[in-house]
């Protein structure tokens, strides 16, 4: 794949990214202790659709080609469940169902989500309960679990996560999960060099071919 030098640095700016989130999560786990129940198999968090970022899908779609690559497979299999997912929802999907892309405001009140939250992430691996996309994944995916902090709000742990555990105990493992906001100036080179931005859902992502 010949990528032009400002995608490169798009990507350099990505791992980036990637490295302070993954430090950020892994302190959030390591002062969850016990408390963080999560583990491969355990698929609570990739059961249903939810909002991911152009770069999202932008790294999902290159990991899928990388996939492709190495067990085409494997990579069919991810493309056949995207896409019976789209066709399933893009009756419903609340913005441009052509393009993927969210309307602006989509909030988690809208309808759309829970129609389809027993809908599993077309990445999971239906055999195996793990996701077939691990390195290439949403940033929403590699925060959840435990209590995190996102630009100044919090965001609650998984529930299956700090059972029993007081809210003291929760609050005192707290982490923020971006600290100095690498992820909304790589959104601003991404829609610099692409012109992409908005949001979309995975199944989408993931059809599409771009």
């Amino acid at each position: 794949m010949h990528l032009s030098e400002s995608e490169r640095r798009l990507d350099s700016s990505d791992r980036l990214l990637l490295r302070v989130i993954d430090s950020s999560f892994a302190e959030g786990a390591r002062k969850s202790g016990r408390h963080l129940v999560c583990r491969v198999g355990c698929t609570e968090c990739c059961i249903g659709p939810f909002p991911i970022t152009m770069l999202d899908a932008r790294r999902l779609r290159r990991g899928l080609e990388e996939l492709e690559a190495r067990d085409p497979a494997r990579a069919a299999g991810i493309r056949n469940r995207a896409s019976e997912s789209v066709a399933m929802m893009a009756s419903d999907f609340p913005g441009d169902a052509q393009r993927g892309v969210l309307r602006e405001h989509v909030g988690p009140e809208d309808l759309f989500w829970s129609s389809y939250a027993a809908i599993p992430c077309p990445a999971l691996d239906p055999a195996s309960g793990a996701c077939e996309l691990y390195s290439a994944r949403p940033l929403t995916c590699r925060s959840f679990g435990p209590p995190v902090r996102v630009d100044s709000q919090s965001v609650a742990h998984c529930r299956l996560c700090f059972i029993g555990a007081s809210e003291q105990e929760v609050e005192s493992c707290r982490v923020e999960i971006d600290p100095g906001g690498v992820e909304q100036a790589v959104l601003n080179d991404l829609k610099a060099i692409s012109g992409e931005s908005g949001k979309t859902i995975i199944a989408f992502a993931l059809a599409n071919r771009r």
